[in-house]
């Protein structure tokens, strides 16, 4: 009497097809089993697709064929070919395999004779017609899938700062999901300042909320879905573009623009990369007294703790703890403090540069628009010179892809030149908040977070720091504050200026601890 495994193999998405269920496989074979006289050896279960024959219950049977060499069934047991494989290719080579073992594979309802040649030709015809249908089946799904994109339908799981929902019509759509849509909006804009390195801004958005690794972080802030578009891949001969999304956009086009540009290398915002613990905010801005090398910081762990110490990593030694070096900044910045006449003065010179701001914007987006009408002349004139045959369809496309990113580009900066130039909040109630920060710039950098610190020290003070053990000794502040500390104490002079050479003379010293800024 012959024996058989009964194969039995049903996928997640054929479970509720008629005829394909397990228990209806089980009960042809048996049926098939009794009416021959062939003794059932063993039931074998699968859940799992067949275009492949990396099959968990598949690879557990073959194995188990192998090392029983002296006890093989005689068949394998299927109900129709499709259930032993809808790849023809593999489907030739596992029928090989099987015959080398002595076991014959078998399809009930499609019974074939395999020593009989022409019998072959049904085998394929067998075999290639679920592998054509998988096909067929594949391609309607991708063809769908770029159609909805094509319409701006984000396709698949939604990514970071956005979740899948379904509408009352049952169309599904993807809406920001919060915090994580605040986060990815503030990482680009860290991004777009160059302040920090990619993975140092990852590192802060994942201490705020964001769960995210390294390597899914460089393709969500490559991926244009947060700034309202859909990618479209190129195919069958058409090239990779975008759609306009149908999802709400959680930042503009052109600060996504900007970032890629940052990180394709070109354009890179001048600026330390360099992050700090909370007790080592000026690591990268200090230079070392001696030899002028950049200090880095370090912490030493000793019995009440960690001490931290800012150190030259040079032979010259220079070594000094954090905290007084901290504390004596601290000091130094207790200097900058402006008075009520320069404040009014700021305020005046604030309001007249963003009154006199509208006519610069138009100027601009006249520039823009003259820039995309470049542009448009040079697709025009490049689809001439291919029809004329002076360049060839590669070179054209080379050039049509050129222009249509700069057109983009010039597009999304001509789109948000109205929302440049007008603040959130009312001028008058963004200037007191500037006064009173300049009022006490001691206060706001202690109370300031590391990052928030750094942004401020970099902002002031452009060139190197030198801690001397006392006091700080710079190369000079900012044009723009050194303007209004100029003011400030040149207030200061008319106030306390008398006839006495002497007593003139004591008032153009400048600041304890501001280096003067050599002639030229």
């Amino acid at each position: 009497m012959k024996t058989a495994i009964l194969y039995i193999r049903v996928s997640t998405d054929e479970q509720a097809d008629k005829g394909y269920s397990q228990r209806s496989q089980q009960e042809v074979l048996e049926r098939h089993c009794e009416k021959n006289g062939i003794q059932i050896g063993q039931v074998i279960l699968e859940d799992h697709s067949a275009k492949t024959f990396e099959r968990p219950a598949w690879s557990a049977m073959l194995r188990r064929l192998r090392e029983s060499k002296g006890s093989r069934p005689d068949l394998v047991l299927f109900t129709k070919w499709d259930r032993f494989s809808r790849n023809a290719g593999d489907a030739y080579g596992m029928l090989t395999t099987l015959k080398r073992m002595g076991v014959e594979p078998q399809a009930v309802e499609q019974p074939l004779d395999l020593a009989v040649p022409e019998n072959k030709m049904m085998l394929a015809i067998y075999l290639a017609a679920p592998e054509v249908e998988n096909d067929r089946r594949a391609l309607n799904v991708l063809h769908g899938m770029r159609r909805a994109r094509k319409e701006g339908r984000w396709m698949g799981a939604a990514p970071i700062g956005y979740a899948n929902k379904v509408r009352e019509d049952g169309r599904k759509y993807i809406a920001p999901k919060e915090p994580e849509a605040k986060i990815m909006e503030w990482v680009f804009q860290e991004l777009a300042k160059g302040v920090y390195a990619a993975d140092q801004i990852r590192k802060m958005a994942n201490a705020r909320g964001l769960k995210c690794e390294r390597s899914n972080f460089w393709k969500i802030i490559r991926n244009p879905v947060y700034c309202g578009l859909v990618p479209v891949a190129a195919y069958g001969g058409e090239e990779a573009t975008t759609a306009k999304g149908q999802h709400e956009p959680i930042i503009p086009e052109s600060l996504f623009l900007q970032v890629q540009d940052i990180l394709d290398g070109n354009s890179r915002p001048q600026g330390t990369k360099v992050c700090s613990p909370e007790a080592m905010p000026l690591r990268g801005f200090l230079s070392c007294p001696l030899c002028t090398r950049m200090l880095t910081g370090s912490a030493s762990k000793g019995m009440g703790g960690y001490y931290h110490y800012y150190h030259c990593s040079s032979e010259c030694g220079v070594r000094f703890r954090a905290g007084e070096v901290n504390a004596a900044f601290e000091r130094e910045l207790a200097r900058f403090q402006l008075n009520p006449g320069a404040a009014e003065l700021f305020r005046k010179v604030v309001k007249d540069v963003f009154s006199s701001r509208g006519s610069d914007e138009k100027e601009e987006r006249k520039l823009v628009i003259e820039q995309i009408g470049e542009q448009e002349r040079l697709l025009t004139a490049a689809r001439k010179r291919l029809l004329l045959e002076e360049i060839d369809a590669d070179d054209f496309r080379e050039i049509k892809k050129d222009c249509k990113e700069k057109m983009a580009r010039l597009e999304a900066k001509l789109a948000d030149l109205p929302a440049k130039g007008r603040p959130a909040k009312p001028i008058e109630t963004l200037l007191d908040e500037v006064v009173g920060n300049f009022s006490d710039l001691e206060a706001v950098y202690r109370n300031a977070p590391v990052e928030g610190k750094r942004r401020l020290v970099s902002s002031i003070f452009p060139g190197k720091i030198t801690f001397d053990g006392k006091a700080h000794r710079t190369e000079g502040v900012n044009e723009a504050a050194e303007l209004m500390f100029l003011v400030n104490r040149e207030l200061t002079q008319k106030k306390k200026r008398k006839n006495s050479v002497g007593e003139n003379s004591s008032a153009l010293v400048v600041r304890r601890g501001i280096e003067p800024l050599l002639p030229e």
